[in-house]
């Protein structure tokens, strides 16, 4: 009789188990590098509870900003592998993986403005670089912006010449280095997790960022000097494990795209308020100053910097270099 009341079980539990295991959320893990109050920790949250609310609960999404999970050496390797299942990287991290187009987007002054960049991300060349990834095992989903850079270190930086001999914090990236070669600087590449402390004991005299990444990291507490260089660009892509995408029931997918396309719009509309919002907070700090750049002065930041465009030319490809300057050409013509 116990026989078979356990036999009865055991077949209890097959039966249910199916259904018990069909009602267990997909978690979907999505690893970053930067604080929760920069526009890229505020759009992940976006999509979290967007993707969350449009499945009904069949999707949960595990949020792990500031390297809690990976540094960024280490976050694209985890999501080929599967450990993770979505990243939004910033673009200069995909050079290093073999797509050096997307290289493009770290050359300076490639976007003099924000319509220029949002007509390559949203338009055919920014779909065409997305799908160079997939070979690597990654979809490429969305672009968030996060502004352009300003440069910030010791001294002041009121010229090219200023840039001289300081050994500045770059991400991996060729493109980047040949920037601060072409200023004179020395570049160190550096995790973002380590430029605070880099910058406090002197391994680095400093860096580059959008401001919101300055002030939410709290550099400027330890860099004297902020110019507004805008001199290059800051974004990122969202990108998810290509074999987990395609994984996923159609409707699930459709939903979560559904939810990234309203969490991109979020994302990109906030970027330059939250950058506005860092560097009066920077201002206000005490700590630093901020310099604003002659029309002069920027006219020689230009001179110095865009050579590298040409430079890259053999690395990016001098097609797709070209392309986003007749887009920048059609939208500011001369």
């Amino acid at each position: 009789m116990k026989l078979k009341a356990l036999f009865l079980a055991l077949a209890s539990a097959a039966v249910i188990s199916p259904s018990v295991f069909a009602q267990a959320p997909i978690v979907i893990k999505f690893s970053h590098v930067v604080a929760n109050d920069t526009p890229k920790g505020k759009a992940a949250e976006r999509f979290k509870a967007l993707a969350e609310k449009g499945t009904k609960g069949r999707v949960k999404v595990e949020v792990y900003p500031n390297s809690t999970l990976y540094k960024d050496k280490e976050e694209l390797e985890a999501l080929q592998l599967g450990a993770v299942q979505m990243l939004a990287p910033s673009l200069a991290k995909f050079g290093p993986l073999g797509v050096r187009e997307f290289e493009v987007f770290d050359l300076p002054y490639i976007f003099p403005s924000k319509d220029v960049l949002y007509r390559v991300t949203e338009g055919a060349i920014g779909k065409s670089l997305l799908k160079k990834l997939e070979p690597k095992g990654i979809t490429g989903l969305a672009y968030w912006d996060n502004g352009f850079k300003v440069m910030s270190a010791n001294k002041a930086l009121h010229s090219p010449s200023d840039m001289k001999g300081l050994k500045m914090r770059i991400q991996s990236s060729k493109v980047l280095d040949a920037q601060m070669r072409a200023l004179g600087a020395n570049p160190q590449v550096m995790a973002f997790s380590e430029v605070y402390q880099g910058l406090q004991t002197g391994v680095v005299d400093g860096t580059e960022n959008p401001p919101s990444n300055l002030y939410t990291q709290k550099m400027h507490e330890v860099q004297k000097h902020v110019s507004m260089t805008n001199h290059g660009y800051l974004g990122y892509a969202v990108i998810v494990n290509k074999k987990f995408w395609d994984g996923l029931p159609a409707d699930i997918r459709a939903q979560l795209e559904a939810a990234m396309k309203e969490s991109t719009r979020y994302a990109n509309a906030i970027a330059q308020q939250e950058n506005d919002k860092s560097i009066a907070a920077v201002k206000a700090s005490g700590k630093t100053t901020v310099y604003e750049l002659s029309s002069k002065e920027q006219a020689e930041w230009y001179k110095a910097l865009v050579p590298v465009q040409k430079q890259m030319e053999d690395r990016i490809g001098k097609e797709l270099i070209s392309s986003i300057n007749k887009e920048s050409a059609a939208l500011h013509p001369k």
